[in-house]
């Protein structure tokens, strides 16, 4: 699949242009909730908007994505705000779930992706203390179905064992902010 996902990934990433630094969405207003410094990790990272913005902060970020386009913009992102040591992009295939040897990460983010085979992952990778932002496209508000939509109430039950501290449904998304105890 990696090399259909590459294929369908690369043009659109080459066509959208360069990102700039910020915060996912669910995160506007509510920066106070990033631990201080440590590991992130930004799944299915794009363009690197999220990744660089993290990396800001003085986090140390693993950004991974099937697209060695977009790998290429997060590294010239990085770069272009003095934080290329702190970024290290990894290609991989998420539908084989995370890489290897990914844990203890303070932050992490997943937007727009969804595979809920790499819920019990995500939760695994978190540290102690650590800050979940998770958004997905939902059956929720939207006519849409399909595979890349979260059925109701999916987010709080692969993540309600953490310690939800926002979540929202509705619009045709779903968004979960939780905190690892």
């Amino acid at each position: 699949m990696a090399t259909a996902d590459r294929d369908r990934w690369d043009p659109k990433h080459a066509a959208r242009g360069a990102a700039e630094p910020a915060p996912p969405a669910a995160l506007h207003g509510r920066e106070a909730l990033l631990p201080v410094g440590g590991r992130a990790l930004d799944v299915a990272c794009g363009l690197g908007g999220v990744a660089v913005w993290l990396a800001l902060r003085g986090f140390d970020v693993d950004a991974v994505d099937v697209s060695p386009v977009a790998l290429a913009a997060v590294a010239d992102l990085a770069a272009a705000h003095g934080v290329g040591d702190r970024v290290r992009g990894l290609g991989h295939d998420l539908d084989d779930g995370l890489p290897p040897g990914l844990s203890g990460h303070a932050v992490i983010v997943c937007q727009r992706f969804r595979d809920p085979r790499l819920y019990p992952q995500l939760r695994a990778a978190l540290a102690p203390g650590g800050l979940l932002v998770v958004t997905v496209l939902s059956r929720v508000g939207s006519a849409s179905t399909g595979p890349y939509r979260a059925e109701p109430g999916e987010l709080l039950d692969a993540f309600g064992t953490l310690r939800v501290l926002s979540h929202h449904e509705g619009g045709g998304e779903a968004t979960v902010v939780a905190m690892a105890g």
